[in-house]
């Protein structure tokens, strides 16, 4: 049986989620967020170890191994629950789709994510998650064309310019960026030092050892610099349904 997963891949706000949500939606289908999964498994590692220092009165990073952030997460549980064809993440049976948009989060994701045991269960959630949704999941992320799912009938791989990608994430947060190339992202000062922060995601990420960021061999590039959501979401779908009929 074909496996039905389309793969999106791409450095942070090249509009990966926003893209796959859509597309999902556009094809019915599922929508799976990795990063959600490992934001949810930060967010939790955090309010523990505030816990455990408030507790002890000792500094926070005194249990960051790498057993004990799996343990934690499968303890609470850490897990992915499928919701009007979403994947929400949950935390000891809370939702915390909001709460992992934190800052707090957003800081330490990537400390956590570089994690190899980690990385191996979130890619093992990914992948019982798809097994058990048969019509078709939508997964993006980072690794999921290279690794989580190189066997992805289709894998897409988003990119944008620094500055475009930095105008997004202002707007996100309420400025007055925009999308394909216009409007400005709250002031040229502001738009270079968010321009600079993803920069610097984007190194990490390429150049860690387990899993890094980069397009699979067999993935199609997609510039969206100067396209719209919409535009994107139509290139994905017209891609799908040559690639998956039915």
């Amino acid at each position: 049986m074909t496996l039905r997963v389309i793969a999106i891949d791409g450095p942070a706000a090249s509009g990966k989620s926003s893209t796959a949500s859509l597309v999902a939606r556009r094809l019915g289908w599922a929508h799976l967020d990795s990063g959600a999964l490992y934001r949810a498994i930060t967010l939790a590692v955090l309010d523990n170890l505030e816990e455990t220092a408030g507790e002890r009165g000792k500094g926070k990073r005194e249990t960051w191994g790498a057993q004990h952030v799996v343990a934690l997460a499968e303890d609470l549980p850490v897990r992915l629950v499928l919701v009007d064809d979403v994947f929400r993440p949950e935390v000891a049976g809370v939702d915390v789709a909001q709460a992992i948009r934190s800052e707090r989060v957003t800081q330490r994701v990537s400390e956590i994510a570089a994690i190899p045991e980690v990385r191996h269960w979130v890619n093992v959630q990914q992948r019982e998650a798809v097994q058990g949704h048969l019509r078709g999941v939508v997964v993006d992320g980072r690794d999921i064309g290279t690794v989580v799912f190189p066997d992805a009938p289709l894998k897409v791989f988003l990119t944008a310019s620094p500055e475009e990608r930095a105008r997004r994430r202002l707007a996100e947060r309420g400025g007055t960026g925009g999308r394909g190339g216009g409007g400005g992202g709250g002031g040229d000062a502001e738009l270079r030092r968010e321009a600079d922060v993803l920069e610097a995601r984007d190194r990490a990420d390429s150049t860690r050892a387990v899993a890094p960021l980069r397009a699979a061999a067999d993935a199609v590039v997609l510039d969206t610099t100067r396209l719209s959501l919409e535009q994107q979401v139509q290139a994905v779908v017209a891609l799908a349904r040559t690639r998956l009929p039915g």
